[in-house]
């Protein structure tokens, strides 16, 4: 898809975008040390590559997007901008297309992770200024490369990104900053490893943790906090998707004392439907008693 320049990839492009057929593209070397480097070199060769009113391919190019208050880089497949300067981010999945639709699972994440590069791409576009602006110049749809049906030629489509542009914005916003998470540690909490072991213990016992069963696949402190969440005999110990239908009932002993009707607030869907749920148990439980003394 690279190769002589992008070719075949700005012909696919031009085939779903119309404008200017591409003759040939500038293809800028991004290389520089470090993340950082990269990303500011790639900013540059944005800049450069709007200004030449020609078409300019990036391959793998460096954005960074800051993620609760801390850099991020990220490295997508493609960016390629355009003579009228709009810039496309180019996705290359190995998933086919067959008769022009591929698995919607699939491109449902190639969206979601082309929207994060988008908005990476916005934050470049906003430091420079001028015109056209941000949101005029970097593409809301993405271009989504993949092999056609069963072979090994590539196929396109253009995927809409706008849906997933605006969640990623309203998660980003929600997320906790490195600041205040570090604002509500103890004075002098470190988590260096020379430290002692007590010294240790200490901070991470000063830092609330939030368990779910899907930590243990990714996370060393999963069995501290899974203990800590058993100790509390809090709900998340059985899963998010549970803690978000159980509301504010936030303990294991809170859940059982709404189902048997000792408290709660019987107009809360989720303690009415506990009590229902307590109810159709107790019946399961007294058909199964019958069946089994008639069986006896």
């Amino acid at each position: 898809m690279k190769s002589d320049g992008g070719t075949e990839l700005l012909r696919l492009l031009h085939e779903h975008t119309g404008g200017e057929a591409p003759e040939d593209a500038a293809v800028p070397d991004l290389a520089a040390a470090g993340p950082e480097g990269r990303a500011a070199r790639t900013a540059l060769a944005l800049r450069e590559a709007t200004a030449s009113g020609g078409w300019t391919l990036l391959d793998h190019p460096m954005l960074a997007l800051e993620v609760a208050g801390s850099p991020a880089y990220l490295e997508p497949d493609a960016v390629v901008v355009a003579p009228d300067g709009r810039w496309t981010v180019v996705e290359i999945k190995s998933f086919p297309m067959i008769d022009a639709a591929a698995d919607p699972s699939k491109v449902g994440a190639a969206a979601r992770q082309a929207a994060v590069y988008v908005l990476a791409l916005e934050r470049v576009a906003g430091l420079m200024g001028g015109a056209p602006g941000p949101a005029d110049r970097v593409a809301h749809s993405v271009l989504l490369v993949c092999p056609k049906d069963f072979s090994n030629l590539p196929t396109a489509s253009l995927v809409d990104v706008r849906k997933q542009l605006s969640v990623t914005r309203r998660q980003l916003a929600r997320l906790t900053r490195i600041e205040e998470i570090a604002d509500a540690l103890l004075p002098g909490a470190s988590f260096a490893l020379d430290r002692s072991a007590p010294e240790l213990t200490d901070t991470v016992e000063s830092v609330p943790a939030t368990y779910a069963p899907e930590c243990l696949a990714a996370c060393e402190l999963a069995f501290h906090c899974r203990d800590r969440a058993r100790s509390m005999d809090a709900v998340t110990a059985l899963g998010r998707g549970l803690r978000a239908e159980l509301g504010g009932l936030t303990s294991v002993g809170a859940v059982l004392d709404a189902a048997r009707g000792r408290a709660g607030d019987a107009a809360d869907p989720a303690v009415a439907a506990l009590r229902r749920a307590a109810v159709l148990r107790a019946q399961a439980l007294e058909g199964a008693a019958a069946g089994g003394a008639v069986c006896r």
